[in-house]
């Protein structure tokens, strides 16, 4: 297992490796495993990066963000962004016309609607995270849901049980309502990640409740 003091050099390592990422402004420090970012970067799709890379660094078992977007240049006002914003919408294939609206307040958006996929909620994300002069997403976008519980948990478990880097037998699933709700322990963070992930892929999935506990596998075992 390693020290705080190894996952902080990795931490490091990984932020510097990250092309989409500028981590001269950025700090880490670990206790205990958990990793917490703060410093500033100059846009929202760098925080989301930097937090990523984090992320996916073997023996983080959590990431506490604390890094501030401060822009390099004078950003844009509300009414601007939010053009910006309708139009990335608008031209994204995978978000179907009409069903998602976003506010934005101070360079924070908020994205709302309803969508049948869980994929057109993230592809919503995705086409507004890129845009310039945010400082955040909220996504409250729901999924629809269209299929019954039992077949959604069906599918999950088939998905991970297919999935090279789950280890399945350590996940339970549990299904109500499109809500989907996972326990159980995973190596590290990429690994819950890659679970929840494979669940929002299910179709009428609404929510996912991620409960699984980040154990190396030297101690789950």
């Amino acid at each position: 297992m390693k020290t705080d003091q190894q996952l902080k050099d990795d931490v490091e390592n990984e932020l510097r490796w990250e092309p989409s990422v500028d981590s001269a402004a950025i700090g880490v420090a670990v206790k205990d495993g958990a990793v917490t970012l703060t410093g500033h970067v100059p846009s929202y799709a760098q925080k989301w990066a930097a937090i990523k890379a984090a992320e996916r660094v073997a023996g983080v078992l959590a990431v506490a963000d604390e890094l501030e977007v401060k822009f390099p240049w004078e950003p844009r006002e509300d009414p601007e962004i939010a053009r910006a914003i309708a139009n990335a919408l608008e031209w994204n294939a995978s978000v179907p016309k009409g069903k998602v609206r976003a506010e934005v307040r101070d360079g924070w958006v908020t994205l709302t609607g309803e969508v049948d996929w869980a994929y057109q909620r993230e592809a919503a994300e995705r086409a507004v995270r890129e845009i310039a002069d945010i400082k955040g997403v909220t996504n409250s976008i729901r999924v629809k849901p269209t299929v019954s519980p039992s077949e959604v948990k069906k599918q999950i478990v088939a998905a991970f049980e297919r999935n090279a880097e789950l280890d399945a037998d350590r996940i339970q699933v549990e299904t109500t309502n499109g809500t989907v709700i996972l326990r159980g322990s995973v190596s590290s963070l990429t690994e819950a990640q890659t679970a929840k992930s494979a669940a929002w892929a299910a179709p009428g999935v609404s929510e996912v409740r991620s409960y699984l506990e980040v154990q190396p596998m030297s101690l789950a075992r």
